[in-house]
This record gives C-alpha cells, structure tokens and sequence, in this order.
C-alpha cells in the first residue's frame, strides 16, 4: 500500500512544481518586457491622423472671419485704401452668419454702437454679397483667410475694428470722428424692411434667365445669392 501511495502523489509534487516554476519565468519576462516597452513612449514622437487633419482643415476655413489681435489684423496705413461711396459715412465690413459666435458678436456689438450716433451708415455683409469680400480685400491689400472682422471706415478714413471701436466709443473720440457726418433718415426702409438687399426682379432670386438662343445662363444684374441691393436705402449698385 505504500508503494501505490507514493506513486498517486509523485506526479502531483512533480507538476505543481513545474507549473510553479514556469508561472516565475513567466511573469518576470513579462515584467521585464513591460519595463523595456515603455521607456520609449515618451521619447516617441506624436503623429496626427489624416482623418484628424480632415476634420481641422474645414473647421479652420470656417474661422478665418475670427477675431485676431489688433497688431496682426489692422492692416498696415500705407495698404488701406478708400472704400467705394464712403464719403460723409461710415461703411462697415461685417457678417450676419452665426458660423464664429465671437465674430458675430463682435458685428453686432459694433453696429449697435455706430447705430447709437445716428449717423448716415453703409453696412455691408460680406455673407450676403461675395462681392464685398473681394473689395474689402483691395482695400487693405490683406490675405483673405488674414481677414477679420468687422472692419469700419468713417468718411472714407480706416478707424479699426471691434476693439478700436468699442475704445473710441468709451472715451468719447468716436463722437469728435463722426462730427459732420450726414444724418441717418428716421425709420426703416420700406423697400427692403432693413436688409440692405431685395430680389433680384430679372431672375426672381435664381441667378439664373432663360433665353431662346442659349437656354439657361447666369443673371448678370444681381450677386451669386439671386440678390441686389435695395436701390432705396444704397447708394451703391452692381
């Protein structure tokens, strides 16, 4: 009885053993290969994903409108130029889409302001009217995506922007700079309710007329939204 005995837990002794063994070897070289693997994670350099770069590319384009530093977004003296029609007025670069909140503030802060003086103003969305993108940039002869705005003149002269506005205005300048501008007319205008621009009557908004000799083509009397300007309260036409 002692030999089976014996021979029943030689096997057990003999694998524990092994197994206990092998569980040592095998977590120390895990250990250690964890230990090496992870010295170089920080020295490792850190790589943007192209899906990343897709997303940042269109978000970036949507905020070339935002509002910069005064000493990177007031052009230079010497690069500015007179705006069309801004004599005895003040015309003012702006936009209504709500695609940068703080830009749409900030044009709506600064109109709320020159509106207060009740001077003659030309307000010229650049959201409404592709055109004025390109002519805001031959006047400053700024880079379209270096843009900021809202950008304002009075009496043809570049004043600056929100922040040079909203300075001028709590110290009392602003009133000095206006002094003998054309009075605003009282009320809204009844053409346009305000907006600055109404249908195009010759293409009926769609940009687009119908010809026997060439079919369809563009509307060349009004801007690529099917618009012009309210010939009642502008003064400036395409």
């Amino acid at each position: 009885m002692v030999a089976p005995f014996m021979w029943l837990k030689s096997p057990t002794r003999i694998h524990t053993r092994t197994r206990s063994t092998e569980f040592r070897c095998t977590s120390l070289k895990d250990i250690h290969t964890l230990l090496h693997a992870e010295d170089p994670l920080p020295h490792s350099p850190v790589h943007k994903s192209s899906l990343f770069n897709h997303v940042c590319n269109p978000a970036s384009l949507l905020r070339q409108w935002a509002p910069r530093s005064s000493s990177s977004s007031s052009p230079s003296p010497f690069a500015v130029t007179t705006p069309p029609d801004a004599h005895n007025r003040i015309v003012v670069y702006y936009t209504s889409l709500r695609i940068v909140r703080t830009t749409f503030e900030e044009c709506r802060a600064v109109r709320s302001i020159l509106k207060g003086y009740r001077v003659k103003m030309d307000e010229r969305d650049l959201s409404m009217d592709s055109a004025f993108l390109d002519e805001l940039h031959q006047i400053t002869g700024c880079k379209r995506k270096s843009l900021s705005l809202p950008r304002v003149f009075i009496d043809g002269k570049y004043v600056g922007g929100a922040e040079e506005i909203r300075r001028l205005h709590e110290t009392g300048d602003l009133r000095r700079l206006i002094e003998g501008l054309a009075v605003a007319e009282p009320g809204i205008c009844g053409v346009c309710g305000g907006h600055r621009f109404v249908l195009c009557e010759c293409c009926d908004g769609s940009h687009k007329v119908f010809t026997d000799k060439s079919g369809f083509k563009m509307c060349t009397e009004c801007n690529l939204n099917g618009l012009i300007r309210c010939p009642a309260c502008t003064s400036v036409f395409f």
